[in-house]
């Protein structure tokens, strides 16, 4: 697959490029583990078909500790044994508010996160999912390939 566009020969979207960045450097400073975090954006690129990000959260996962079969079932979550019941209503938080026009964040899930995170967390996930589904949708749209990110990579372009 050959990129159609690359983002950063844009001024004007190499500046939204670096806005998401600082924002989500202030997700890296909330309570949510860094593990969690990555999962989370995992399946909201898994449910959007975003090579890059699939190939960058999961690789970014695997560097905060996570392993190869927690990776592997990400994907089949619900069906599976090896997530805590806050990862759960974490997953189940991306999953319903990428997939928004099926039915939104039912209440259910909504009680379940609440149940497990603080609000500072609650706030920190839903801007996780929004930024992570916005991301990915850019990703999409110009084809960015998955394969070559290398961890770390975010980080050092944040600073």
């Amino acid at each position: 697959m050959e990129p159609r566009f690359d983002l950063f020969d844009s001024p004007t979207s190499t500046k939204v490029a670096k806005r998401f960045s600082t924002a989500s450097s202030a997700l890296e400073e909330s309570t949510l583990p860094k593990s969690l975090r990555e999962l989370v954006q995992l399946r909201v690129g898994q449910i959007n078909g975003c090579g890059f990000c699939v190939d960058a959260h999961a690789k970014e996962a695997a560097a905060a500790g996570e392993t190869a079969v927690r990776l592997s079932l990400v994907a089949a979550w619900r069906h599976s044994t090896v997530f805590t019941e806050a990862e759960r209503a974490a997953l189940a938080l991306a999953e319903e508010g990428t997939r928004l026009g099926d039915r939104g964040v039912s209440d259910e899930t909504w009680a379940e996160v609440r149940e497990h995170y603080d609000d500072d967390q609650v706030g920190a996930l839903v801007c996780l999912v929004a930024l992570i589904n916005a991301a990915t949708r850019m990703a999409v749209i110009v084809r960015s390939p998955g394969g070559s990110y290398e961890p770390g990579l975010f980080a050092r372009t944040a600073g």
